[in-house]
């Protein structure tokens, strides 16, 4: 069946260019009233959403039946799963593939081609159509406290490349990608989750590096384009942040750069438009804009008030009734697209990785590992114990989330033979438990720390931690940077010092063998790490 504007009522043409979520793992009331009562376009899943594959199946199905028994057009069903550290779906049967800025170390773009392609299958299994990624922000800002390892570097010919290399991958198995966060998030040192960013560089500067990588999106014809709640004051002067802004998103994108896919928002309840302007009026201005998709994430109160506020727009003549069909036209061409696209393709089953597949995933990550610094410390003595210092997450963020079972440094290299007593701190430790972790170390001749943060700067507790570690100059100490590789700036004293941008499992064990000697790290460094060690830099 092939739904027209004319089929659909003002309400039903409004509800298709809302993205809305909710809190369960089964089609619950307020999931009910989203796709019955206000027949939204899309539903986006978070990990609250998901117990097992096999459930999220049925759930996808039964939102799917619930929009087809109202003889709606079938649901975009979203997710952020870049990939690395930002995964909604960690359960047993879904691949851990490498984020963007472990591919960017690696710098192939058949590696960043066959993580979106395994990534879009595995997804498509379960009925997911749409991935809110790849991040093309491009982050070189060492202080960006939200993007950072989200990003495949700091070089926008880099991030274009391998981002493009990741839509083609998730697009060719009927999952549209969704670029991110256009014009650019990566040079900010705000998270738009909690405030307004800026980016407040010229025409020429945003033409040479934010605006590269979507370009080149844009030219490969990706789906759909995310927009950033940051502000561009030399494209709109008004203060708007992008996602409202008209200049932005139809000046810039749609006419000046030919976009003809969808613009997506960033969620509205996000504190950059929530607490400035209201959920409500920020879906009217953004629609006003030029955005085809509003994503109101969590709350059904916001999401009711801002699909009415939109409805109540367009019959006040506020929001001219053309400006919701031109957005209707282009959501119901991709959702026909994309019916038609799976079709042609086979189901891919859900279950445990193949082994060719985690063969990959291991082939990959020890192209992405990248050994900075290491002045004669490697490898690591097989016959002495070895203390692994472990941090563990333990308060989580939309950004950052602790994963459901955890596979660790000292687990990975007790697989290799290699004695391992491991001490697992907090991300967040304090000075006090810094020094009793450094006295419990004393003992030790082999230690391996592993540091870790999604921020901006390492927290102060590591920072002391590794500090007191590297000055007893007892025996070795190995850092490994298990996030952000710009930890090494706030470090003294370290002789050796790897970077796997993320904690998953096949970086772990791609770590494990690079200490033992097993393997040769083969990453480069994707973003400068300040003078002494330069974009591109390995040892």
């Amino acid at each position: 069946m092939k739904w027209t504007l004319q089929s659909l009522s003002l309400e039903q043409k409004v509800g298709q260019l809302f993205i809305c979520g909710f809190d369960d793992i089964e089609a619950n009331e307020h999931a009910r009233a989203l796709v019955e009562q206000h027949q939204v376009g899309g539903i986006i899943y978070f990990r609250r959403n998901v117990r097992s594959l096999s459930q999220l199946s049925a759930l996808s199905d039964s939102l799917q039946e619930l929009a087809a028994a109202g003889d709606q057009p079938p649901l975009f069903i979203a997710i952020d799963q870049e990939g690395g550290m930002v995964a909604r779906i960690d359960q047993d049967g879904v691949s851990r593939v490498p984020g963007s800025m472990a591919l960017g170390a690696s710098g192939r773009e058949e590696d960043a081609y066959i993580a979106a392609q395994i990534c879009a299958r595995e997804l498509r299994s379960v009925g997911v159509n749409m991935n809110f990624a790849p991040c093309l922000d491009v982050n070189n800002n060492p202080r960006n406290p939200v993007i950072g390892v989200r990003s495949f570097g700091e070089d926008p010919e880099a991030v274009a490349r391998l981002g493009c290399a990741v839509i083609r991958g998730y697009q060719e198995e009927a999952v549209s990608a969704t670029a991110k966060h256009f014009p650019g998030h990566g040079d900010t040192s705000v998270d738009s989750h909690l405030g307004r960013a800026s980016v407040p560089h010229d025409r020429e500067r945003l033409n040479r590096v934010e605006l590269v990588p979507f370009a080149q999106a844009v030219r490969e014809g990706v789906d759909a384009i995310m927009t950033a709640h940051v502000s561009f004051p030399a494209i709109e002067d008004s203060g708007y942040p992008a996602t409202l802004s008209r200049p932005v998103l139809t000046g810039l994108l749609r006419e000046e750069m030919g976009f003809q896919g969808l613009i997506v928002t960033d969620c509205l309840e996000m504190h950059a438009i929530s607490k400035q302007y209201g959920v409500a009026e920020g879906a009217v201005l953004a629609i006003l804009a030029g955005a085809d998709c509003v994503l109101v994430s969590h709350t059904y109160s916001e999401q009711d008030a801002a699909i009415r506020a939109v409805v109540e727009a367009v019959r006040s003549g506020r929001i001219p009734e053309s400006r919701i069909d031109a957005s209707v036209e282009r959501i119901l061409a991709l959702k026909q697209r994309q019916i038609e696209q799976r079709e042609q393709l086979p189901i891919s089953a859900s279950g445990v990785p193949q082994e060719e597949v985690q063969q990959l995933l291991y082939a990959i990550a020890g192209r992405s590992l990248t050994l900075v610094k290491d002045e004669g410390q490697l490898p690591i003595r097989k016959d002495v114990e070895t203390l692994v210092i472990w941090p563990e997450l333990h308060q989580a963020t939309q950004v950052d989330e602790a994963w459901s079972k955890s596979y660790t440094l000292g687990d990975a290299l007790q697989d290799y033979g290699v004695p391992v007593r491991e001490l697992r701190i907090s991300t967040d430790m304090t000075d006090e438990e810094a020094a009793q972790v450094a006295q419990d170390a004393s003992g030790y001749k082999q230690i391996i720390a592993v540091t870790y943060t999604a921020e901006s700067r390492l927290p102060h507790g590591q920072q002391r931690l590794v500090n007191r570690l590297a000055a007893l100059q007892r025996g070795s100490l190995v850092v490994l940077a298990s996030r952000n590789p710009y930890d090494i700036e706030f470090l003294e004293g370290v002789k050796t010092y790897l970077c796997s941008y993320e904690n998953t499992p096949p970086l772990m064990q791609a770590a494990a063998a690079a200490l033992i000697g097993k393997l040769k790290p083969k990453g480069k460094l994707p973003v400068a790490l300040g003078e002494e060690y330069p974009l591109g830099h390995s040892s």
